[in-house]
């Protein structure tokens, strides 16, 4: 991982309901509500620049209990979480992020986190308090379903999921250390698909970041969906994609209906693209906790090439890296780090082998109407 930022990192955790959504407490009784309200239960990070003095130290083993109560607030579930064991050999790992530190002065740019299929909110705990570290605001929920703890691969879930992000904007909006004018969304895999969902609905997102995004993957999704337009999409978007082949792509077992439909990335014309496909890095090694919780034998499975472990950090640090110069330049209006993302990555210092960087402009909205063209991306 990059070094950490100037500024130290507190991280608070809310719970909180959307009472504009009903929620079951449970499988058994899908018609009750969760335990002490009637609305839809968010359990919601935040990480935050700090003064740094005081908190309680986080550990990799402090993020996995917060999993023992994600949807239900006073009722703890311990057996149900399989982070726990999934994680147990890195508990006692200390993150940067002090619990409940005093916020620093000052009003910092937004950034929602949006999790991967039915993941939490910590799953890339290291990115998000990367970013907090350089004076971002970063809060995230779990990815839950309309009424159930896992998403479900359908529109509903990723409508309910992009629902969760809007509600996290205007929750980020009322707190007192935000900018409520400068707002991203940063997302991996499935969340990609709900941040994209997001930004066409809500025009407060200003840009977006998608680590291996799912919107690549099952365009015909977005296609169902009737209202999503990339080819309308004005707001600048850096996609981190991995090598991956027809094959692969074709043996899933996603519906084809759901795979069949105009590229989103292609359509991506009215919006400023950063395309940046690391070479090395399988799906799962976009998130740091699913790194740590990878196995050596299920490590081989995904391994792309003779890329290591080691190949694997380093590649995930470069990915926060461009992460936090996109956001810079998109929120922060950067000079420096719009002059960074301009480089050839050798220039930048990142290893031979280890990604490919390629730019797309947005295209002047013709007079006739956006998505007249596209140009096609690797």
């Amino acid at each position: 991982m990059e070094k950490p930022g100037p500024l130290p990192v507190g991280l608070k955790v809310v719970d909180q309901y959307d009472r504009s959504r009903t929620y079951p407490s449970s499988p058994k009784h899908s018609s009750k509500p969760s335990v002490g309200d009637g609305g839809r239960p968010l359990q919601t990070l935040i990480w935050y620049p700090s003064i740094g003095e005081r908190g309680k130290a986080i550990t990799v083993g402090d993020y996995t209990q917060l999993a023992d109560t994600e949807s239900r607030f006073d009722a703890p579930s311990k057996e149900n979480n399989r982070w726990r064991s999934l994680l147990m050999a890195s508990s006692n790992v200390r993150l940067w992020a002090l619990r409940d530190a005093e916020p620093a002065r000052g009003h910092y740019p937004i950034v929602i986190y949006a999790p991967s299929d039915s993941s939490v909110a910590w799953e890339n705990a290291d990115l998000c308090e990367y970013l907090a570290s350089h004076g971002y605001v970063v809060v995230a929920s779990p990815s839950m379903g309309v009424s159930t703890r896992d998403m479900t691969d359908d529109l509903d879930g990723i409508n309910a999921q992009a629902r969760d992000i809007s509600f996290l904007v205007s929750y980020a909006k009322s707190l007192p250390d935000t900018n409520s004018s400068e707002v991203a969304v940063v997302s991996w895999s499935w969340g990609g698909m709900s941040s994209l969902f997001a930004a066409a609905r809500d025009s407060r997102i200003e840009a977006l970041v998608a680590m291996d995004g799912s919107m690549r993957y099952y365009p015909g999704l977005v296609k169902k969906a009737g209202n999503i337009h990339p080819e309308r999409m004005t707001i600048p978007l850096l996609f981190f994609t991995r090598n991956v082949s027809l094959e692969d792509l074709e043996n899933d077992n996603a519906p084809l209906s759901d795979k069949v439909g105009r590229n989103v990335l292609n359509a991506w014309i009215h919006g400023d693209l950063l395309t940046v496909n690391m070479l090395g890095m399988a799906h799962p090694e976009f998130s740091c906790m699913f790194q740590r919780s990878e196995s050596a034998q299920r490590f081989a499975e995904n391994q792309v090439a003779d890329y290591g472990r080691d190949d694997a950090n380093t590649s995930y640090a470069w990915v926060a890296r461009y992460t936090l110069d996109f956001l810079d330049a998109q929120l922060k209006h950067s000079a420096s780090a719009k002059a960074f993302l301009e480089k050839a990555p050798s220039d930048n210092g990142v290893p031979k082998h280890f990604m490919d960087v390629r730019f797309r402009p947005a295209q002047k909205a013709s007079l006739s109407g956006a998505g007249t063209g596209s140009v096609a991306v690797p």
